[in-house]
Formats: structure tokens, C-alpha cells, sequence
């Protein structure tokens, strides 16, 4: 990084405890891409490296507020941006409960089990990331860092009392903060799968599986639990009339045909996952593979490509 690039003039998150407010503070080359608030929701946050087939993790109730940050300087390494707020942290009261960096957090495996605020707002390399998780009392918080040649990204998520330990901005307003009430429409995938999953899909028709990880080059769906997957198969235990497409997404490195049947194997794979291990009825489930036809995202950059492979489920029936 460039001596100097990195300027004095901060901007903030408060992060509020029991002795008061703090501020998390970030250089003034930084501006807040997202801000996504839930007022009463779960954080399953990673305690451990992903080993043997899972992320051990500490589930978290409570406000959920997360943010993405991009800083904007070239060669900006992730310890130079993990550094700073890690010692806030710390002073602030905070311990320190976990910490890793890309291979030893479990590389692509760990990176595709936590949650994360979907690109471009948040980018994660998978070679060149660290994760980082803290509690003080009632009041956790979770930092996700990673960078590009000529920017830093860091993802802050904070669970804690409803209403109390707001994170905000103390500068300029975000360039690119979206409303809740913008989040809670559909048009961007969530940050984690809802909790009020049958209701998202009662009222949007379609909920983006975003916990779901599959390994790089294949279409079956890795190995381990996944939440989404869970609260699917619940919903429709409770509606066996319903029935669900499961639509499989990519970006759009290669061919049409090859990309169409690449994410309906994909889709396929998890119909097999909920008829086998969550006992969903076959009759209720259906996969599609829609290729690179559906973006919702630019595939021009590595963080629109990796918002367009997904696989989501959209309501079939019409009663």
C-alpha cells in the first residue's frame, strides 16, 4: 500500500454496550456499499475453522445489523484492514473468540458456509480473506475482510439487544446504503436465508438458497447442513399442497447449453438433498436450470459472477 494513501478524517460505527457508546472507525477513504438491519433475527457466527464437514459456530438472537465497507487503495492488504478495528475492538471491551485467514479458516469451504452480503457491495477472495469474531456481554460482532488489486472490503455483522448498539455511519452518507424496507422487496438476494422463510415466499414467490456451497467445477451440492434447506422442507410439511421450483443460476463463462445444464444438475442436486435428507416429497419439488439468463448482477466483474450462481426456490402453485 502506498505510505499516505490511507487519510486521518474517519468515518464511524457506533457500537453500543452496557458502558456506553464506542466507534468502530474506518478510514476516510472508506464509504459504507450496504446496510441491511433485521430487528429481531438469528447469526449462526463461525467460532472455529471449517473441519471434518462443518463450521462449528455459536448461534446469535437478537437486532442484526451488518455492513459492507470498500476502501478504496491500492495493495491494501486484509491484515493492514483487519488490524485497526481488531485493537478498537479490543479496547473497546471486546474478547476475541475466533480469528483465522483464508487457509487456515478452511479456505473455499468456510468462505461458502458463513454468511456473507452478496457482491458487488462485498467481494471475498478466496485465496486472501480473514474472519474475525468477538463478544462482549449480550453484544457480538463478526469481521469479514478480503481485497482486489485497488480496494479493501470489510463486512461487519453485529447481534445484540433490539434497538440498542445501532451501527451507523458518522460521515458522509453511504454511496450505495439500501433501505430495509428496498431489501425486504426481493429485487436484491438477502443477506442470509429469512427466518420468516414460508412468509418471503408467500409474499415474493421466490427466496435465494444462499447457504448453499457446492465445490468449484461440480454440480453436487456439498456435504453438510444447511438451514435453507431445513426451513424449506418445514414450510412445506406444513403446505403439502404447495409445490416449488428449485432454479438453478450461473454467470456466463461458457456456452448457453452448457451453462443451462450445469445449473439445473445443480438444482437436481438439491432435490435429492431435501428428498433424502429432509424428507420432502418428490411430488412437491421440481428442478430448473435458467443458465446465465437471469443475472442479478453484471457478469463484467469477479463479484457479479459470483452473485449470478446461485439456486433459488420460487413458488408453482397457484392456490
Amino acid at each position: 500500500m502506498r505510505r499516505g494513501l490511507v487519510p486521518v478524517l474517519l468515518a464511524g460505527l457506533a457500537l453500543a454496550g452496557a458502558a456506553g457508546a464506542q466507534t468502530l472507525s474506518f478510514p476516510g477513504n472508506a464509504r459504507m456499499e450496504r446496510e441491511m438491519v433485521t430487528p429481531l433475527s438469528r447469526y449462526a457466527m463461525p467460532v472455529g475453522p471449517f473441519a471434518e464437514g462443518f463450521t462449528p459456530v455459536s448461534p446469535h438472537e437478537g437486532e442484526v445489523r451488518a455492513q459492507a465497507w470498500r476502501v478504496d487503495a491500492l495493495a491494501l492488504t486484509t491484515l493492514q484492514l483487519l488490524a485497526p478495528l481488531r485493537e478498537q475492538l479490543v479496547a473497546a471491551g471486546f474478547a476475541v473468540v475466533f480469528e483465522c485467514a483464508t487457509e487456515d479458516c478452511g479456505g473455499f469451504d468456510f468462505r461458502h458456509g458463513t454468511v456473507v452480503i452478496p457482491p458487488p457491495e462485498m467481494y471475498v477472495d478466496l485465496g486472501d480473506f480473514r474472519f474475525l469474531a468477538a463478544e462482549k456481554g449480550d453484544e457480538v460482532v463478526s469481521l469479514l475482510v478480503s481485497r482486489t488489486s485497488d480496494a479493501g472490503f470489510v463486512q461487519v455483522i453485529r447481534v445484540g439487544p433490539p434497538g440498542h448498539g445501532t451501527i451507523a455511519t458518522a460521515g458522509a452518507p453511504p454511496v450505495r446504503g439500501t433501505p430495509v424496507a428496498e431489501e425486504e422487496s426481493g429485487a436484491v438476494a438477502p443477506i442470509a436465508v429469512p427466518d420468516d422463510f414460508g412468509a418471503a415466499l408467500d409474499t415474493m414467490g421466490r427466496v435465494v438458497l444462499s447457504d448453499l456451497s457446492f465445490p468449484t467445477g461440480s454440480a453436487q451440492l456439498a456435504p453438510g447442513e444447511y438451514a435453507s434447506l431445513q426451513l424449506l422442507a418445514d414450510y412445506l410439511a406444513a403446505n403439502p399442497s404447495r409445490t416449488v421450483a428449485l432454479v438453478g443460476h450461473t454467470d456466463s463463462q461458457g456456452s448457453l447449453d452448457a451453462n443451462i445444464a450445469l445449473s439445473k444438475r445443480r438444482a437436481g442436486s438439491v432435490l435429492e438433498r431435501l428428498v433424502s435428507d429432509y424428507d420432502v416429497s418428490r411430488q412437491q419439488l421440481e428442478a430448473e436450470g435458467m443458465g446465465y439468463l437471469a443475472p442479478v448482477a453484471t457478469n463484467l466483474t469477479p463479484e457479479g459472477r459470483e452473485a449470478n450462481r446461485r439456486v433459488e426456490v420460487i413458488v408453482t402453485s397457484t392456490e
